[in-house]
């Protein structure tokens, strides 16, 4: 391959990763996408809400096994509330406080 062509491919490359950068409003995934993995790993969006509502309230302290039972909780939930979205999930299953 010559320089220009692989320098030409390099080019390519930054710009694809470039473009695939994204932002994200939480607020508008719903339950499907949330359990579909359609957005991120739900873990990821789950730990991004705890860091939220655990914000709100001043709490710098996670409990481990609370949090992966709260997140079963909300995966239940959005089993038959697919359209609702997760951070409403959230607050229907665990209050706003979490």
């Amino acid at each position: 391959m010559s320089k220009i062509t692989m320098s030409l491919a390099f080019c390519c490359l930054i710009m694809s990763a470039a473009q695939g950068q994204m932002t994200l409003d939480i607020s508008k995934i719903t339950c499907k996408q949330f359990r579909g993995y359609e957005i991120a790993d739900p873990t990821n969006i789950a730990l991004w809400l705890s860091g939220y509502y655990n914000g709100q309230r001043g709490n710098t302290i996670i409990n481990v096994q609370s949090f992966k039972e709260n997140v079963d909780k909300v995966m239940d939930y959005c089993i038959t509330s697919p359209t609702t979205p997760v951070m409403q999930a959230v607050e229907a299953v665990l209050g706003k406080s979490n």
